[in-house]
């Protein structure tokens, strides 16, 4: 389950520009405020069903768009690489360059 929140918030972050203001919002309070269904339905007025749909929705679309994206595959594995990079070098110049592009992300 951790597993998935994980990776949730991660296509969440960078997909949610595509995303519409009510589905961004349950999202959000679901996953990075930790609200229950029941309380985030009861914010909006609505069933708790309801909210439980536009999440799941929402979640098959985060996952449609990086299908089509890759944007979180790529940040994993410029991830990996970096951190690979990082336990071979020795220069002190290098090590400041890979942390300037870890900022980056």
């Amino acid at each position: 389950m951790l597993e998935k929140t994980t990776r949730i918030n991660y296509l969440f972050d960078f997909y949610q520009a595509l995303l519409t203001p009510k589905q961004r919002n349950y999202m959000e309070m679901y996953y990075l405020e930790d609200y229950s269904l029941g309380e985030i339905s009861e914010l909006f007025q609505v069933s708790r069903q309801a909210v439980y749909d536009n999440i799941r929705r929402t979640e098959a679309m985060l996952e449609t768009y990086e299908d089509k994206l890759h944007l979180y595959d790529k940040f994993n594995k410029r991830s990996m690489l970096i951190s690979k990079l990082e336990n071979r070098i020795q220069d002190d110049d290098i090590r400041e360059i890979i942390n300037q592009l870890q900022e980056l992300d």
